[in-house]
């Protein structure tokens, strides 16, 4: 079958004219910009890619879709430990408010954020840069 050149342009002109769908890249996003200002007050205790430095908190790399309290040759509280948590967005951002409510008896020192908006970016912040590369 032989398109017409009046079909022949009108479909070229779709085509050009189709808005193409390109997820931005999100370390530009208010929202990650927001987390990472926040996450300042979290890097004293904990990285968020493999570091060999030993530090308060258990290292993060790759915090999503793992289990709590199960890096390697981390000191967790008896509590922690026997969780059944795995980690994701949801049970970050309930982590972040007040980790007290979600594991009594933790040892992490940190007395959470109110915040749902500032909750959210930091998660997200997380999310991003905890994520294997």
């Amino acid at each position: 079958m032989t398109l017409s050149f009046a079909s022949r342009i009108f479909s070229t002109a779709l085509l050009v004219c189709t808005p193409v769908f390109v997820k931005a890249d999100d370390t530009r996003s208010p929202e990650y910009k927001r987390g990472r200002l926040l996450y300042i007050q979290c890097r004293a205790c904990h990285d968020l890619q493999p570091n060999p430095v030993d530090k308060a908190g258990p290292n993060l790399s790759g915090i999503i879709g793992k289990r709590a309290g199960r890096v390697p040759e981390f000191g967790y509280s008896a509590a922690l430990s026997a969780s059944e948590i795995v980690w994701d967005r949801a049970t970050l951002d309930r982590w972040i408010e007040k980790p007290g409510a979600v594991v009594p008896g933790n040892t992490m020192a940190f007395a959470g954020i109110a915040n749902a908006t500032d909750r959210a970016a930091l998660v997200r912040y997380i999310e991003i840069d905890s994520a294997p590369r």
